[in-house]
């Protein structure tokens, strides 16, 4: 479960072990934005909410795309900036997580010494990370530090264009072993693909009514008439070309609320979105981070009716596509047969508030 992070929200860390507290298997994806704690005790907290939840917690870095935003936290630093920041402030993280021996370090913007936690993470050798962005900047960032890199839904060719350049960052980084990807949707279900669009409708009607602050759990303070950041002009891009994609992918809810946060949709039946959905792993997409814009209710009916589907047809043999992006299937074609990613770990499946 992802918990996200503003400048006007809970403190994510208190939610996760507040949830934690009170449950068994459920995952925590914290999404944290670095420079507004030090590295060595960002470093520690995790590390103590990984035991406390018996290695049920990740982390989920986000440079910051809204300056206002960062401005209400007391952060005026510029894009290029926070990412020259961020990198610095992972190199300590996960050295305090990981090294042997006492460490220091001297940069741009830390300067720690005989760096000696007490605490290191349950989960070994780390903490997973996640990384948020669709800059070049944070292909770099996220190319040298994350293990799963995080991209909103758009399109399946332009999806495609990302994993190439996420992956490029990492092997121009040094490594061998590249990020996973995860990217994050909005489903809209019906019974009847009439019925999805019909809901779909309502929700787009409903977030023009509320000004666009219905459309992120951010609210107004996150809506922005033109987006900094290059993911949300990304998605009203792929908005202003059409409202539709591929084989459900539905940009109308991105247009509406300023593209704040993850805001595309899949509208369809249970059996339409999940094969748009697996229309995604033959890309090689092995996170599907999903919710919905009522998401109670959708948890609810993704549990039960979707992710159900995803899971079946990734259990059963899967002939890939040859080229996913160029030649994607139109909404309401049967679904297709395609092979998971390369990589061995089949996609998880992450329904969020």
């Amino acid at each position: 479960m992802l918990v996200g992070h503003s400048a006007s929200t809970p403190d994510g860390l208190q939610v996760a072990a507040y949830g934690a507290a009170h449950s068994e298997r459920l995952g925590f994806l914290v999404a944290h934005r670095p420079g507004f704690v030090a590295p060595t005790l960002a470093a520690r907290s995790f590390a103590t909410l990984d035991h406390f939840s018996g290695g049920r917690v990740a982390i989920h870095v986000i440079s910051g795309g809204n300056d206002a935003d960062q401005r209400r936290d007391g952060d005026h630093l510029d894009k290029e900036a926070r990412y020259r920041r961020t990198e610095e402030y992972l190199d300590v993280v996960t050295r305090t997580w990981t090294s042997p021996a006492p460490f220091d370090h001297a940069g741009e913007h830390y300067r720690v010494e005989d760096v000696s936690p007490q605490v290191r993470p349950l989960q070994q050798p780390r903490i997973p990370i996640y990384f948020g962005g669709s800059s070049a900047a944070a292909y770099r960032v996220g190319g040298k530090h994350a293990d799963v890199f995080a991209l909103w839904g758009e399109p399946l060719a332009e999806t495609a264009e990302q994993i190439t350049a996420v992956h490029d960052a990492a092997r121009a980084a040094g490594r061998t072993t590249l990020p996973r990807i995860s990217v994050s949707f909005r489903p809209i279900l019906g019974a009847t693909e009439e019925q999805a669009w019909e809901r779909a409708y309502a929700i787009r009607d409903r977030i023009v009514a509320a000004d666009g602050g219905a459309g992120s759990f951010t609210g107004t303070q996150m809506h922005d008439r033109a987006p900094a950041n290059v993911g949300s002009q990304r998605l009203v891009a792929a908005a202003d070309r059409g409202e539709r994609h591929d084989r459900a992918l539905w940009t109308a809810t991105a247009s509406a609320s300023g593209a704040a946060g993850n805001s595309t949709a899949l509208v369809g039946t249970p059996e339409t979105v999940a094969a748009a959905l697996l229309d995604y792993v033959d890309l090689g997409v092995t996170t599907l981070l999903i919710r919905g814009y009522d998401p109670v209710d959708e948890a609810i009916a993704y549990g039960r009716d979707l992710l159900p589907l995803v899971r079946a047809e990734l259990s059963a043999p899967r002939t890939r596509r040859r080229d996913p992006g160029a030649d994607a299937p139109h909404r309401g074609d049967p679904p297709v047969t395609a092979t998971t990613s390369p990589d061995p770990t089949p996609p998880s499946t992450t329904p969020t508030r």
